[in-house]
């Protein structure tokens, strides 16, 4: 597959910005910007659209791989019932959310998902089915790939890890779940009453909640310095099987539980999130229909030709 490289056009952009310098720095400014811009549109320009479509994915026992494909049908039952993955085998597997955003990032060819909060400009995030992928089309319901955060613990839990808990599901929680760029659970949560909790608390699972529990956690323990919290990131399957071998005190998924983990576990959901499907920024595409990224998912859509 050959790649692009918008190296020597970068290079002539910081030139003439570095020129500009020269005059004012609000002429420099706009020079600069105008030959950034305009890099990026030779870098758009030169997309070929013949090229393969370099699909990226999630390992399994992700709860956004398994979220991904179910909201778009890549999974499917077969004639006994079972569910099947249908990812094609020609995809590059990532395992965690941030491998998934570099590969993307430095694949000009590259489509890949990764969870809405931990979304940033190094990708582009793309429409689906005309509908943008924000909080706010998610809360209305108009952006229909989304899947919940949840925690899970096994009988009962010790007076530390169920003050953590309570503070995730607190008004002060809730607003950090939101400040983060995730879903709320409960606009209306009432203020934490806790805090007098000692002991240390291990949370165990999906890297797509980490980033918003270790922010919980910082929050929390800054209000109760007399509980240690620690994070372990791995993938929503071994936070849950943490949780029921006891391993862990909370494990988190970004999916719902299976039933086989339903059956030994306690769930509570800590917030929405949306899925983003995310191509390189050099990508002129910005809208994809559902069945597209289904048909990429399973290799029947193999160039960026066949879905202009």
């Amino acid at each position: 597959m050959k790649k692009k490289t918008v190296s020597l056009l970068m290079t002539m952009a910081l030139t003439a910005a570095m020129l500009a310098g020269c005059g004012s720095s609000e002429t420099a400014d706009t020079t600069a910007a105008a030959d950034t811009a305009a890099a990026a549109d030779t870098a758009t320009a030169d997309f070929d659209t013949e090229e393969d479509i370099s699909v990226y994915s999630r390992e399994d026992g992700s709860g956004t791989r398994g979220a991904f494909i179910e909201l778009f049908g890549v999974e499917e039952k077969d004639a006994n019932g079972e569910k099947i993955d249908n990812t094609t085998e020609d995809a590059t597997i990532t395992n965690n959310t941030s491998v998934m955003m570099t590969g993307v990032a430095g694949d000009d060819y590259a489509i890949g998902y990764v969870s809405l909060g931990s979304l940033n400009d190094t990708v582009k995030a793309l429409k689906i089915d005309g509908v943008e992928p924000t909080v706010e089309n998610i809360k209305s319901d108009s952006y229909k790939v989304y899947r919940p955060f949840n925690i899970a613990t096994k009988g009962e839990v010790s007076e530390a890890a169920q003050d953590f808990i309570d503070y995730i599901l607190s008004a002060e929680g809730q607003q950090i779940v939101s400040d983060e760029g995730y879903i709320t659970i409960d606009d209306a949560a009432p203020a934490f009453a806790g805090g007098k909790a000692s002991g240390s608390v291990t949370v165990a699972g999906s890297s797509s909640v980490s980033p918003v529990m270790e922010k919980l956690a910082e929050a929390y323990m800054k209000l109760n310095g007399n509980v240690k919290i620690e994070i372990q990131t791995s993938d929503s399957t071994t936070g849950m099987t943490s949780a029921i071998d006891g391993v862990c005190d909370i494990g988190m998924a970004s999916r719902e539980l299976k039933d086989t983990e339903a059956d030994k576990l306690t769930a509570t959901v800590i917030a929405q999130d949306g899925i983003a499907v995310v191509v390189n920024n050099n990508n002129p595409i910005d809208n994809l229909t559902k069945d597209q990224v289904k048909s990429i998912y399973v290799g029947e859509t193999t160039s960026w030709s066949e879905v202009e």
